[in-house]
């Protein structure tokens, strides 16, 4: 290793440790020993100490442990001649550094609280987010294993211009890499150049502006450390595999812009310890034989028109980027962007609007389409003044000998990313209830409404190639017309939600299998059957019947179900004997129908998670847009952690929201009746389907006995509303 790396590095580590501590001294004398300490919303302690040692840091006289660990780890100054080598001694620095940086950034939170958001993207003027919380870590951590997301970006310092900043910014957003920042150059950093230049930050567009001072670089290795806790199910403390997990499977790198110091050489030696290696501009020492990293550890003097590229070559990225013919940028990383009312152009809304919009894809024969045709019919944005509302109706028809009818409503949802990947326009919702916007930046580089049908047909071909063969789009914007569609496609729909409503797990010999997420996951199988949907809520029986004709050798299997064991619990031969092969011998056996006896696995991208409450022989459900404390004594977070991994964890199953109203939700234990408490907002959600399941069971206003957090946050309170409400699951067996 270059000597003047670790000089650097080593004297960075010394600098940010010395910080560390006296920063310890002062709110020891402010606050004392016992003062808690927490990022917020999140059940990994602090992530990076956590992961590598195991140290759970819950108050101030935990961190002082953790100093101690710093110092031991903490080599000494390197001398003008010294000859031995520096390897280990770097490595350590760098670990040493990000521990030390945990502990100023988690004092921070004590002495500022209100320094960063909490949420996911700026807020009143404040950029910096800080820590992710883990609702954010399991939301995106799902782009990691799908492959939406190849890897990261750690960006430290300030680009030399904002010009640059924003063209490093849109060529890694292109790639679909997250974009991590922190530290600055002369007080300025890249989070700030963007924000001047009017681009959206937050974790939606993928530019994460974690904090302007150099220890904020910590979060980066803290949001890989939780992905291997996560989504690997690796222990805490186990630290030589959370490196290897990352160094394979998380790939991620640093970018140091403009001058690099000895902190920031500190944290680049922290980074090397993940293998993430270091890509420079300036022209600082190399250190090009492989080892930690997959290739070079740090390479410099690269310009900055070909930085991003050099960066994708060292850390072995393979990033596939779709070329779409559209006038703006293009890719999963715009799907966050919002379009506000005030940079709007122009918008379709069946209900904010006074003018029908709608989508739709329908198959067709051959020779009754013509493929890459794309007509507008009706007036386009440009005969519209700014900010007007327009009538909309997105006809996609698609032929292929492979396609069925069964796949039409699986390409049509798939027109919301789609048209999400543009950047400058906004999509949400589906159907007849779909809303788009166009911001006015997109109409003034040219975007106009055939563009939209530029993007499906590009997309459907890259994605479904193998069963399409033609995709035509029309789009209309004549008012009569639109209407006058509107009512084939609402037959359609219904016609759809009739065909997946009368399908029942007994009416068919095989389930399918969802094993996309065994990348972050290895252990992890999830079974899905007609009235059990993915527990992501992406995945119905349907769908993995679907996917698996489009890519027989995807992550959807069929699975047979063979002789039944259980029909009550939901066991089949045939499906333990396929989830001892899928999970590499770890399972041996589940029951689809049960939360106590060997329940279904988890990954970590549950909607929902359901929790016993002994007291009330019933159950709790919480949802991961819940951050508060729940009755079971844990937040969304700490359950997440004890659920997901691929572990099998009696009394919790993580599950989608369409499950609950489910006819087969947990029926083995009794059913939706064992249901005692939920937040209020995913009653409102899912309240009606619930409420239809339990008139079909004689039982009225069920959706009223169920507690909620403004009747009810402990389990004795749930307890004491059951007995008021006279909850049927007072009445039923006991559950365990």
């Amino acid at each position: 290793m270059s000597r003047i790396i670790a000089a650097a590095a080593i004297r960075g580590a010394h600098k940010i440790i010395d910080r560390a501590e006296n920063k310890l001294n002062e709110v020891i004398e402010g606050y004392g020993k016992d003062h808690a300490v927490a990022f917020p919303n999140t059940g990994y302690f602090l992530p990076v100490i956590y992961g590598m040692t195991g140290m759970k840091v819950e108050n101030v006289a935990d961190m002082e442990k953790v100093m101690v660990k710093c110092k031991e780890l903490l080599p000494p100054l390197v001398k003008e001649k010294n000859w031995f080598p520096f390897l280990g001694w770097t490595l350590d620095a760098g670990m040493a550094t990000l521990f030390a940086e945990e502990i100023i950034e988690a004092i921070k939170y004590i002495e500022t609280p209100d320094l960063y958001v909490t949420g996911p993207e700026p807020v009143n003027g404040n950029i910096w987010l800080g820590a992710a919380n883990d609702i954010i870590l399991r939301e995106r951590g799902i782009e990691f294993v799908d492959g939406t997301a190849p890897g990261f970006a750690a960006i430290v310092g300030a680009a030399p211009t904002n010009e640059w900043a924003v063209r490093i910014a849109r060529e890694l957003q292109e790639k679909n890499l997250y974009v991590f920042m922190s530290a600055d150059n002369d007080g300025v950093s890249m989070a700030e150049q963007l924000h001047e230049e009017g681009v959206q930050l937050g974790w939606p567009t993928r530019l994460v502006s974690f904090g302007k001072d150099i220890s904020a670089t910590v979060f980066a290795a803290g949001f890989a450390t939780r992905a291997a806790l996560s989504f690997g199910g690796i222990e805490p403390g186990d630290y030589s595999r959370i490196l290897m997990y990352n160094r394979a499977r998380v790939f991620a790198f640093v970018l140091p812009l403009m001058e690099v110091d000895d902190e920031k050489y500190a944290n680049a030696a922290g980074a090397i310890n993940w293998g993430f290696p270091v890509i420079a501009h300036t022209d600082i020492p190399e250190i090009l034989p492989t080892g930690v990293c997959m290739y070079e550890h740090v390479v410099s003097n690269i310009p900055l028109e070909d930085i991003v590229a050099k960066a994708v070559e060292v850390r072995g990225l393979k990033v596939q980027v779709s070329e779409v013919d559209v006038p703006v940028a293009f890719g999963p990383a715009f799907e966050g962007e919002a379009v506000r009312r005030e940079d709007m152009y122009v918008e379709f809304n069946s209900v904010r609007t006074p003018y029908p919009s709608f989508e739709y894809t329908r198959s067709a024969e051959l020779d009754q389409i013509e493929d890459g045709k794309i007509e507008v019919i009706g007036p386009g944005i440009d005969d519209v003044e700014v900010g007007a509302q327009m009538p909309l109706a997105i006809m996609v028809e698609v032929a292929g000998r492979q396609m069925q009818p069964d796949f039409e409503p699986i390409l049509e949802r798939m027109i919301h990313t789609y048209i999400n990947e543009a950047s400058g326009i906004w999509h949400m919702g589906q159907r007849n209830l779909n809303w788009i916007r166009i911001n006015k930046e997109a109409q003034g580089k040219g975007f106009k409404l055939r563009h939209l049908g530029t993007i499906i047909h590009a997309r459907y071909h890259e994605d479904y190639g193998a069963i399409l063969d033609k995709v035509q789009v029309t789009i209309y914007t004549e008012e009569e017309k639109v209407k006058e569609l509107l009512k084939e496609a609402q037959q359609t729909y219904r016609e759809r939600d009739e065909r997946l409503s009368g399908l029942v797990d007994e009416g068919v010999e095989e389930y399918y299998s969802c094993t996309l997420c065994q990348s972050f996951a290895p252990n992890h199988v999830c079974i899905i059957t007609p009235e059990r949907s993915g527990l992501c809520g992406g995945y119905t029986w349907l769908d993995g019947k679907a996917n698996y004709q489009i890519v027989p050798t995807g992550p959807n299997q069929p699975v047979r179900k063979g002789s039944t064991l259980n029909a009550v619990m939901g066991e089949w031969d045939g499906v333990n004997e396929f989830l001892k092969v899928a999970s590499r011998g770890n399972l041996q056996k589940f029951k689809a129908y049960s939360m106590m006896q060997d329940p279904m696995t988890s990954c970590g991208c549950f909607e929902c998670i359901s929790v016993i409450l002994p007291l009330t022989n019933g159950i709790m459900i919480v949802d991961r847009d819940c951050s508060d404390m729940t009755p079971c004594g844990m937040k969304f977070s700490t359950l997440a952690g004890m659920v997901g991994g691929g572990r099998q964890t009696p009394g919790f199953i993580g599950h989608s929201k369409l499950y609950i109203g489910s006819k087969k939700f947990i029926t083995g234990d009794g059913g939706f009746k064992r249901i005692t408490w939920m937040p209020k907002a995913l009653k409102d959600q899912i309240g009606e389907s619930l409420n239809e399941r339990a008139r079909e069971e004689g039982i009225e206003n069920f959706l009223d006995m169920i507690a909620d957090e403004t009747t009810a946050k402990t389990e004795d309170e749930v307890m004491e509303y059951a007995m008021k409400v006279g909850h049927p699951a007072l009445e039923m067996e006991p559950m365990m």
